[in-house]
């Protein structure tokens, strides 16, 4: 089940985080960070267990332009399409707000591009989507692809 992430998620999301961070495959958030960007985030609860199986946050960059960012699904729940829940949650998200381009960076390309996401040159996004890649540890030398994906309407 998808839901909205809640005050006592944090934690938990903070953790699953950082377990990928450190792994070099996404940017690592600080918990006063995820307090900040609470409302952002969507959680993959299992149904039975009430254990978080995945988050992924969509933030609102800019007028028109929003960012699937933070996705990250438990080792024991890849491949069972908690992923893709997750992002179609978020496009969905988007669509309630009238955005219309959703952009992702990402080691995976090939996961988005299967969801409506397609390659771009990085150098297409405004420059105010740059500020996270301060904070991370592989700037200025990003490995990621930049896609994007645009509304049907």
């Amino acid at each position: 089940m998808i839901r909205n992430a809640r005050i006592d998620d944090v934690k938990t999301i903070h953790k699953l985080l950082a377990y990928f961070a450190g792994k070099g495959l996404l940017l690592g958030r600080s918990l006063s960070l995820l307090y900040d960007q609470l409302r952002d985030f969507q959680v993959y609860e299992d149904e039975d267990t009430g254990k978080i199986l995945g988050v992924c946050a969509l933030h609102i960059s800019w007028e028109n332009l929003a960012e699937i960012r933070s996705l990250a699904v438990a080792v024991e729940a890849q491949s069972r399409g908690v992923g893709t829940a997750l992002v179609t949650s978020c496009i969905g998200e988007a669509d309630l707000f009238g955005i219309t381009e959703i952009f992702t960076l990402t080691s995976q390309p090939a996961f988005f591009e299967r969801l409506g996401f397609r390659l771009i040159n990085k150098k297409k996004l405004p420059h105010k989507v740059w500020g996270d890649c301060l904070q991370c540890p592989k700037f200025p030398d990003c490995d990621e692809e930049a896609l994007i994906r645009y509304s049907k309407k």
